[in-house]
């Protein structure tokens, strides 16, 4: 019987989620859905020194505010001790594993010494094989010692990658590796594919960083009798320039995005297409995301993170909210006590021009204060159009009040202008913008009075 697709999310609480683990996230919960399985979350919180309890919130509430929630209890490696204890009791029983009493100056002296003489750099092996006098001799010196696994000395470590294909890895290259640190704790090596196996963790989507640690964590499932998970070893996310994302605006955290106003679906949407080739081209929820999510169709090459394109499915998602979904987003900024019914309409008309809820300050000014002061240009458009112009402007406001129709159509009569001249001067003169949301809505939002008193105001000195 084919056992049920397990995946899982395992990130260590150093720090906040951002998009290279949250795409990780969504591509584990993506099969998993997909084949009606299971996807865990696992918080690899050994490291005490580094690990914090307010990331693990943290993650945690990104993790649902992207719509990816798991199966069962959260599983903490803290609270797994005396699991990792009796198996590397097991370990130790069978001669797998041995005190390494190195300091962490030393390997580095014997890492620098075999890169200057062309090796790849091992560790060297300096505690294998120390005899029961010579372990006690460096305990007496003060030395806390790690435990290795002790690696074959010949012999080849193969598996099919589901990103990279066909991997070979030989035992003589690898050289031993830690698997409890000197104070006692699990190192990641070992408790990581320790609690794949346990938990039963069929499939794990990884970054590609980690496709050297594969061989590593097989020898280990290997010496307990466990089954390890098939690996898929995703490519990095850069910038559109190919450089590290570490820099400007893909950074940022995903606490901060939320912050900022970026939508859910617009993330997992983007997120869905960095590094894996679909022919889905609009804005899908998650379940027909994870209906269309093929691993087969995971890319080797770097994926990079375009900004632009995130704003383009931003724009999506914003078009795709519910007027009260739209209200509650952009509720912030909005004037404070705005009846229902009118935020409701000030919205509605204002939202397709937005991408961020910040953004709606400027039409709350336009709408319910002062117009915000035009730009050079815009100024060069004020003044070509002349006082004459917002005369006739008033004029058929204060005749045809907000028929936005009627009124361009009484100022065309009068002044005979047409086309960008008369709508270019108009869209200035009430919005302080060249651009934005139609005018006939708006200037229905803007009122009569507000409207005629500014091209009443530049009549007298444009």
């Amino acid at each position: 019987m084919t056992p049920t697709t397990t995946t899982r999310f395992a990130p260590s609480p150093t720090g906040e989620l951002h998009l290279g683990n949250a795409r990780t996230a969504l591509f584990n919960w993506l099969l998993a859905h997909r084949d009606g399985g299971r996807f865990l979350l696992r918080i690899e919180d050994t490291d005490a020194e580094r690990s914090k309890p307010e990331y693990t919130t943290l993650l945690m509430q990104d993790l649902r505010w992207l719509g990816l929630d798991w199966d069962g209890e959260v599983v903490a490696q803290s609270r797994r001790g005396e699991i990792y204890d009796q198996a590397l009791a097991q370990l130790q029983g069978q001669g797998w594993v041995y005190p390494c009493y190195c300091t962490p100056l030393e390997i580095e002296v014997s890492r620098k010494s075999q890169l200057a003489a062309g090796r790849p750099p091992r560790y060297a092996g300096t505690c294998r094989n120390l005899d029961a006098h010579q372990r006690a001799a460096r305990v007496a010196e003060g030395r806390r010692p790690t435990l290795r696994f002790r690696v074959p000395e010949s012999g080849r470590i193969e598996f099919i990658d589901l990103v990279h294909g066909e991997q070979r890895f030989e035992c003589a290259d690898i050289g031993d590796f830690i698997v409890q640190r000197a104070d006692g704790s699990a190192a990641f090596f070992f408790s990581n594919v320790l609690d794949d196996a346990l938990t039963g963790v069929t499939v794990v989507l990884r970054g590609e960083d980690h496709l050297s640690n594969t061989p590593r964590q097989l020898l280990i499932a290997q010496a307990l009798g466990l089954e390890a998970p098939r690996y898929g070893h995703l490519s990095l996310i850069t910038s559109g320039d190919g450089s590290p994302l570490s820099k400007r605006f893909g950074a940022k955290s995903l606490r901060e995005l939320r912050e900022l106003g970026y939508l859910p679906q617009a993330i997992v949407n983007h997120l869905f297409r960095l590094g894996h080739s679909s022919d889905l081209h609009a804005l899908e929820s998650p379940d027909r995301l994870a209906a269309a999510f093929n691993p087969a169709h995971l890319v080797r090459s770097p994926a990079r993170f375009d900004p632009v394109q995130l704003e383009v499915w931003q724009k999506q998602a914003v078009h795709a909210l519910t007027i009260e979904q739209a209200v509650e987003w952009v509720q912030a900024y909005l004037p404070a006590g705005l009846e229902a019914s009118a935020a409701r309409d000030f919205v509605e008309v204002i939202r397709n021009n937005l991408i961020l809820p910040a953004e709606i300050t400027h039409w709350v000014s336009v709408v319910f204060g002062d117009v915000p002061p035009p730009d050079a240009e815009g100024r060069s458009i004020i003044e070509a159009a002349g006082a004459e112009f917002f005369a006739a402007a008033a004029a058929a406001v204060r005749e045809h009040g907000t028929d936005w129709k009627a009124v361009t159509q009484a100022i065309k009569t009068t002044t005979g202008r047409k086309g960008p001249e008369l709508f270019k001067p108009l869209r200035q003169a009430l919005t302080g913008a060249a651009h934005g949301p139609e005018m006939a809505p708006l200037l229905s939002l803007i009122g009569a009075a507000r409207a005629a008193a500014r091209f009443e105001q530049l009549s007298s000195r444009a």
